[in-house]
């Protein structure tokens, strides 16, 4: 299973109206982060999945691939 954790952050700020910034401010990290989990330099940890699903409202399992909506 491929995990899709980046295309699903783009896909979720680009619905979301967020840019780098504002989702980093509203996840709670570095907006140097958000660009590392975009361009899959790094991906994000459990609690960082967490964080990201609240904010864009989905499941973790949604975020890594394992479903789609």
């Amino acid at each position: 299973m491929k995990i899709i954790v980046a295309e699903r952050i783009k896909e979720l700020m680009k619905e979301n109206g967020y840019n780098q910034v504002k989702l980093a401010e509203k996840a709670g990290v570095k907006q140097n982060t958000i660009s590392a989990w975009l361009h899959e330099k790094k991906e994000p940890s459990i609690t960082s999945l967490w964080l990201l699903a609240d904010c864009f409202d989905v499941d973790i399992d949604y975020l890594v691939g394992r479903k789609n909506y």
